[in-house]
């Protein structure tokens, strides 16, 4: 397999298999970029999120292939490689890995900055997306090169790759939307609240969804992206506020560790790899096609994006879009999963420069660029809002009427309450009344002990803040 090839040639210094790279530090990493999105404003910008992160991962992914095929022709010209090296479906390849933007990147970025939350909803919501349409292009041209057809165009080829990439897309979104709501129903009982419980079937649900996407031979990301985005609208609504506490700790732990893992990992594949293919011509390609790609990208689709929104999208966030193309987990990921061939390992040499150069020379010069673009900083986020809608079959209101017996069977108590217009019983009221004022004293260790669940990490015991 792909995964074996990689460890032979990766070498005795490393064991370390890729696939555990794919298959446990970066779900986490996804799912949690989705869980943390804005709804509201998501909704509200929705339309430029999917145009950027569906129609402008494939301009990106033709542009930057485009780009480096014309750079593999120069070196074919210049004598730098042989006839038959570098195909277009090789170059188109690592235009897909490439124009994965890295949404952990992103977020880290535009929180520390506090930039404008419509710009940090646009970029971050688009580096969330994109991801999944990149790995659904580079399994669609990885298919399309083991059809043969990779030295020649074969329509017939074309069209099933297409199929393919749209029947990847549309299963696995369908695949971890059905895992959101098996955890939902789940979460929605009338017993009382085990936020352990709770806890440990959201996280294994959210995990299964990529596991069980990979294993029939979808796309694990795209089903843990839609499995996120449906949890965080659904289940967290019937979790009780305990564990929607420990879940969101829980995953913020599981994303932070992830990220850690993952740019160590690249620090010691570029020193340690034995086997790394350096290319002037071909890195140089490289560098410039990003930067081509992402104005390709974001400058005609914010020009129609413009022509029917009221809320035009400034040239100013157009500029720094453009210029906040991280790469990073996503596209490392793709490209160490292959090291067989001398192009493979090119590509993966590649990426290793060109995430390191985004991230650490990009990343530092952000902050600049906004201050010179004029672009606010600083700003306060948005407090949590409710949206316009609720959904059914969740503990935010009452259930439809359609649900008729069940609607008593499937509701909370104060839910039931509002259903039948009925007032909490008075001992009810006076015991709720009474925890409330035991609650409010500071010096009472049960106090401080029920705070430290609710607000201090996962539940194992750090100090918690003393109320004044």
């Amino acid at each position: 397999s792909n995964a074996v090839q990689s460890n032979d040639i990766i070498g005795d210094r490393s064991t370390f298999d890729p696939e555990v790279l794919f298959n446990l530090f970066l779900p986490p990493i996804i799912f949690h970029g989705a869980y943390t999105l804005n709804q509201k404003r998501l909704i509200d910008n929705m339309g430029p999120v999917l145009t950027f992160a569906f129609l402008g991962t494939i301009i990106s992914c033709m542009a930057i292939g485009a780009c480096v095929y014309g750079f593999t022709r120069l070196m074919v010209i210049l004598g730098r490689a042989a006839e038959g090296d570098f195909f277009f479906t090789d170059c188109l390849l690592f235009g897909a890995i490439m124009s994965a933007t890295d949404p952990v990147s992103v977020l880290r970025l535009l929180s520390d900055l506090r930039v404008d939350l419509d710009l940090h909803t646009l970029l971050f919501g688009e580096s969330v997306l994109n991801d999944a349409v990149a790995i659904a292009l580079t399994h669609a041209i990885t298919t399309y090169g083991r059809t043969g057809a990779g030295h020649t165009f074969k329509p017939p080829a074309l069209f099933y790759s297409v199929g393919y990439f749209l029947g990847v897309l549309v299963g696995s979104v369908l695949l971890g939307f059905i895992f959101a709501v098996i955890t939902a129903l789940i979460s929605f009982h009338p017993f009382p609240p085990l936020p352990l419980l709770e806890t440990s079937v959201f996280v294994l649900l959210s995990w299964s969804s990529f596991l069980s996407a990979e294993v029939a031979g979808l796309s694990g990301v795209v089903a843990v992206l839609c499995c996120g985005l449906s949890q965080a609208r659904y289940t967290s609504l019937n979790l009780s506020s305990e564990g929607r506490t420990r879940t969101k700790q829980l995953f913020e732990v599981f994303n932070f560790l992830g990220e850690i893992f993952i740019f160590g990992y690249m620090g010691y594949i570029l020193l340690m790899f034995p086997h790394h293919v350096f290319k002037a011509l071909f890195i140089s390609g490289a560098f410039l096609s990003i930067f081509i790609s992402r104005a390709c990208n974001i400058y005609p689709l914010s020009f129609l994006l413009n022509l029917g929104r009221a809320n035009k999208i400034p040239r100013t966030f157009q500029h720094f879009m453009t210029f906040a193309g991280f790469r990073g987990a996503v596209a490392l990921s793709l490209a160490i999963r292959d090291t067989s061939t001398e192009v493979r390992r090119t590509i993966l040499t590649t990426t290793l420069l060109l995430v390191s150069f985004t991230v650490w020379v990009l990343g530092t010069a952000a902050d600049p660029v906004l201050r010179c673009l004029d672009i606010r900083v600083g700003v306060d986020p948005d407090p949590d809002e409710d949206l316009s809608f609720e959904p059914v079959l969740t503990h935010c209101g009452p259930p439809p009427q359609w649900c008729g017996i069940l609607a008593r069977l499937f509701s909370s108590p104060h839910v039931e309450e509002q259903l039948h217009g009925t007032e909490p019983d008075d001992s009810n009221f006076n015991l709720e009344k009474t925890e409330n004022q035991l609650v409010s004293i500071g010096g009472d260790t049960g106090c401080e002990h029920q705070e430290d669940l609710v607000e201090g990490d996962l539940g194992l015991g750090t100090a918690p803040s003393r109320l004044t």
